[in-house]
């Protein structure tokens, strides 16, 4: 209940969504879910393939959405998916007419979160972008266009603010491919993994082989 809601708690992903469209990878991503209905009633935005149009034959094949591991996401951000591009730029009237609607309708293309990004809160993520790997986007921002891995963006369209690392360091990061170690290793690497001493990773890592 609403009355019973506070910005401790968290809805664990993997044991909530029910979307098909939503494809979650792992077990640790969460939703703040702090002051609304949760994240497929009040984040996620479907104006086809949620649970109240599942049941009707889709006009055209419904974005997915897929969500990393290690994924936290800020309480009330907004991710538009399928269904909400109808209103074409190109033409005189914006309007989505029904009778036009097939040929208004124009898809983004799935949406990607990448595994240990962070979505601050009351972000907008637009239809169709992909978030990297352990990017930062601030609260209140708009996302209209891809963000690179291990970076910070944020503002209203959000522009890149820095890298969270030197290049080399992401690059070298990138390559460890952390988030598809099993989790035996993560979890046996984790006091590395919550440091910024990226020689002693790569040597745990490789005496972890």
């Amino acid at each position: 209940m609403m009355g019973n809601k506070h910005w401790t708690k968290m809805e664990m992903l993997h044991e909530t969504v029910k979307n098909k469209n939503i494809i979650i990878k792992g077990s640790h991503s969460y939703y703040s879910d702090a002051y609304d209905n949760g994240f497929e009633r009040s984040v996620v935005r479907y104006l086809h393939g949620d649970e109240q149009t599942c049941h009707r034959e889709p006009r055209w094949e419904i974005d997915k959405l897929y969500i990393g591991d290690y994924v936290c996401i800020g309480a009330e951000a907004v991710i538009l998916m399928g269904g909400n591009h109808t209103h074409r730029a190109d033409w005189f009237s914006l309007y989505p007419f029904m009778d036009k609607i097939d040929e208004a309708y124009q898809s983004k293309g799935d949406t990607h979160l990448g595994d240990g990004c962070w979505i601050g809160m009351r972000a907008m993520i637009m239809p169709g972008v992909t978030i990297g790997e352990g990017a930062i986007v601030a609260a209140n921002s708009v996302i209209t266009k891809d963000v690179e891995p291990y970076t910070i963006v944020g503002g209203s369209p959000a522009k890149t603010i820095r890298k969270r690392f030197e290049p080399a360091t992401i690059a070298r990061l990138l390559a460890l491919n952390i988030y598809e170690w099993p989790e035996s290793k993560f979890d046996a690497l984790r006091e590395l993994i919550c440091s910024d001493d990226i020689d002693a990773l790569e040597k745990a890592h490789l005496l972890f082989e």
